[in-house]
């Protein structure tokens, strides 16, 4: 007796694997970090905070930065959109206001920001001495590649730039705010936070993402030169 085969159907079959990725698709860093309107969220309790500085003083500031970063996390909640963004800068507004509070100027808002940066860029540059550059690190943990390129050569290569690229950000935040921190320009500092914030560090990401496509192109070449016993 014949066995009857029914042939695929080439509408659903098509679909399937497709509809499967999409579910499945792990969200882009810009994704994670708060999407297009983390910039937005990121600036409104810094605005906040300096044009009540101005008006109404210090204490008034401060309230108003924490009102403004609590009212984002409540609408974050409310449109059922990520909350990890939205606490992390709750978190940060709530220590930059405690340090502004404990210093007694509305420039200590600020400080935090200014010195994790020169951490981060001492950070980023000792990784490249030795041989474990952060931004492929980084990078690896966000798309979920690991760290085999740290075998390749040309691949740390790669990283190193970006890695390189990374530390020049951090540096420039740092010497500009420290310089405008010492200048005890409030304005200026908020100003120079948000312009050297998202879109400095937008460029700098193009630079990974270049890393991270040329490591993953030569890897899978090298991948595909060897036998298939070996692979």
């Amino acid at each position: 007796m014949r066995e009857h085969v029914r042939p695929d159907n080439p509408q659903t079959g098509s679909q399937q694997p497709h509809d499967t990725t999409a579910r499945h698709a792990k969200p882009t860093p810009l994704e994670q970090m708060g999407g297009s309107t983390g910039l937005v969220y990121t600036m409104l309790p810094v605005v906040a905070f300096v044009l009540a500085n101005a008006s109404m003083g210090l204490t008034a500031a401060i309230c108003t930065a924490v009102g403004v970063a609590l009212a984002i996390t409540g609408l974050r909640l409310v449109r059922k959109e990520p909350l990890q963004p939205a606490l992390s800068g709750l978190f940060g507004v709530a220590v930059a206001s405690f340090v502004a509070w404990k210093t007694g100027s509305a420039n200590g808002y600020f400080l935090l920001g200014i010195w994790s940066n020169l951490v981060l860029g001492g950070l980023f540059l000792l990784s490249i001495f030795l041989r474990r550059p952060l931004a492929g690190i980084v990078w690896g943990a966000l798309k979920g590649t690991g760290t085999a390129w740290l075998k390749d050569k040309p691949s740390r290569h790669y990283y190193d730039i970006a890695t390189l690229v990374l530390t020049a950000v951090f540096a420039a935040r740092f010497v500009v705010q420290q310089w405008l921190y010492d200048q005890d320009s409030t304005g200026w500092l908020a100003f120079a936070k948000i312009a050297m914030g998202y879109p400095l560090l937008a460029l700098a990401l193009l630079v990974v993402l270049w890393a991270g496509r040329r490591s993953h192109q030569r890897l899978s070449a090298l991948a595909a030169q060897q036998p298939a016993g070996t692979a």
